[in-house]
């Protein structure tokens, strides 16, 4: 698991597949690319697919607010605990053999293993991990499962837990915290570092990801 994280930091180019349900969007069905150009880092996703029941809707290239931090830095959210445990051998991603992991992670084990790094490589990373299980808005707990190659790299991970969420927060309404939806959300990495198609946008088409996603997914609710 060390060497997979290792690994998932050297990584430039990333095409993957998401399917699950998420938070405030439902049932997911997405396949993105990320690549970093220009010290920036830069996705394309084919229009995902999401729904409630028998309502699908298009997100119109508009990724999810949980799709939007990398999943090469999601999928090291394990590598700090102690809590780990072996499932076994799987073969998963195109008859490619590996070995699947089990672990949880919680807020408090996350922000107990950045406080003890010695290192600043190893803060860094764990302030990376702190931050994703901050942004997937877990509560209390999450599950991971991992699924390593025999070369010791990433190939599908799966983060499942439940949220919390709030609402209120306007002029005779305060802000409170409620129990969220299930999160329950499969990544697998399809190609590595491999040339993908993500060309620099012009600067008059770019905007940040979760303006436009929370109003997709006003539209889909």
């Amino acid at each position: 698991m060390a060497k997979a994280a290792t690994d998932s930091e050297g990584i430039t180019s990333l095409r993957y597949r998401v399917t699950g349900t998420v938070p405030q969007t439902g049932r997911l069905e997405a396949e993105a690319s990320m690549s970093t150009l220009d010290g920036k880092s830069w996705f394309s996703a084919r229009p995902a697919v999401w729904g409630r029941g028998a309502a699908d809707n298009n997100s119109y290239r508009v990724l999810p607010r949980q799709m939007e931090g990398s999943p090469a830095v999601q999928s090291r959210i394990l590598t700090a605990f102690k809590d780990v445990w072996k499932i076994g051998t799987e073969t998963v991603v195109d008859g490619t053999r590996t070995t699947h992991y089990r672990g949880t992670v919680t807020g408090r084990g996350t922000s107990a293993a950045r406080d003890a790094a010695t290192t600043k490589t190893a803060r860094e990373r764990q302030i990376e991990s702190l931050d994703q299980f901050v942004a997937l808005h877990i509560d209390n707990r999450l599950t991971m499962d991992l699924w390593i190659d025999e070369a010791g790299h990433t190939r599908r991970f799966r983060p499942r837990g439940d949220t919390r969420a709030t609402r209120g927060g306007t002029e005779g309404k305060p802000l409170e915290f409620i129990d969220g939806e299930p999160l329950d959300m499969t990544v697998t990495f399809l190609d590595v570092n491999q040339p993908v198609t993500v060309e620099t946008p012009p600067s008059e088409d770019t905007a940040v990801i979760a303006a436009p996603a929370d109003k997709a997914q006003s539209a889909g609710d």
